[in-house]
């Protein structure tokens, strides 16, 4: 018989004795717990599912501490208008008008204000970010300007400017180019070093870098930046609206204000909360669609 098979059969006489029980006297044999743990249910240590319209939460519980308080007494109506009668306000503004042309105004002016922004923001960083000698020019004046506040600027802005829809629009760029600067800069500088090693050993030229490396590599930080940036762009309008405005949601506070209209402001804070909610929004289902192929904690 050859060595294979004296083995074969060493092994079958084997198994039978290792599956009966033990010998009378000898000890029960011990079971490894450790492997038996490891073979347990696993546990989720990620966010767990989505939960639907999640993003409404909170909104939803900061109006009901709203209502219950106005309904209690526990906030005086003459400092916070109660929930329905801003309701019933805002029906009566949109009745004779004044809600809708004020908010055309803001948001022209929003819109215009982000668009130079944005694309000011996207244009330096990509000099910068592809460029040395570029970032030494570029990359310190924008810190600069990030240590300043928009809002510091409206002063000098009104001399340069005036008080025309120049200096308002300029203001709100000014509010929106640094976040996207800075997001897209920093997501330039962190693409891998071996995508770039590939795209030199496939031979793809300058452009087709850009095309398929670069602006790929960007766009999570862009995106991340245009966050930021719609939310400035909401938060410069608020002020610049105020400053000698004619007209906007900003103008109409300002004047309610004046007589004391508590609900009207109110009314101008939730328009801005609620257009700041739905641009996150927008920004984050773009991110979504877009970036649908990264492998993330949110999923």
């Amino acid at each position: 018989m050859s060595t294979e098979a004296a083995e074969e059969v060493t092994l079958a006489k084997a198994e039978p004795a290792a599956a009966g029980s033990a010998p009378a006297g000898a000890s029960p044999p011990v079971r490894d717990t450790r492997t038996t743990k490891r073979l347990g249910p696993r546990r989720r240590l990620g966010l767990g599912r989505p939960v639907p319209y999640g993003w409404a939460l909170g909104p939803l519980l900061l109006l009901a501490v709203w209502a219950a308080g106005s309904a209690t007494g526990l906030i005086d109506a003459r400092n916070l208008s109660a929930p329905w009668t801003v309701v019933t306000t805002a029906g009566d503004l949109i009745e004779n008008g004044r809600l809708q042309s004020n908010l055309a105004t803001s948001a022209q002016r929003a819109a215009l204000g982000l668009l130079f922004g944005v694309a000011a923001g996207l244009l330096l960083a990509l000099v910068s970010g592809l460029s040395r000698i570029a970032e030494g020019v570029i990359d310190g004046p924008v810190q600069i300007k990030r240590a300043i506040p928009s809002l510091a600027l409206i002063p000098l802005l009104i001399l340069w400017f005036g008080i025309g829809e120049s200096m308002k629009v300029i203001t709100i760029a000014l509010g929106v180019f640094v976040p996207v600067y800075i997001h897209t800069h920093n997501g330039l500088r962190t693409i891998d070093t071996r995508y770039v090693e590939l795209a030199e050993t496939v031979g793809l030229s300058r452009t087709a870098f850009l095309r398929h490396v670069v602006l790929p590599g960007a766009l999570p930080g862009f995106l991340l930046g245009m966050r930021f940036a719609v939310t400035g762009a909401w938060l410069a309008l608020v002020v610049v609206e105020q400053v000698n405005a004619t007209s906007g949601i900003g103008y109409m506070m300002e004047l309610a204000r004046t007589y004391g209209q508590t609900d009207i402001i109110i009314v101008g804070l939730v328009v801005y909360g609620l257009l700041g909610l739905l641009s996150d929004a927008l920004v984050r289902l773009v991110e979504r669609r877009t970036l649908s192929w990264r492998r993330t904690l949110a999923g």
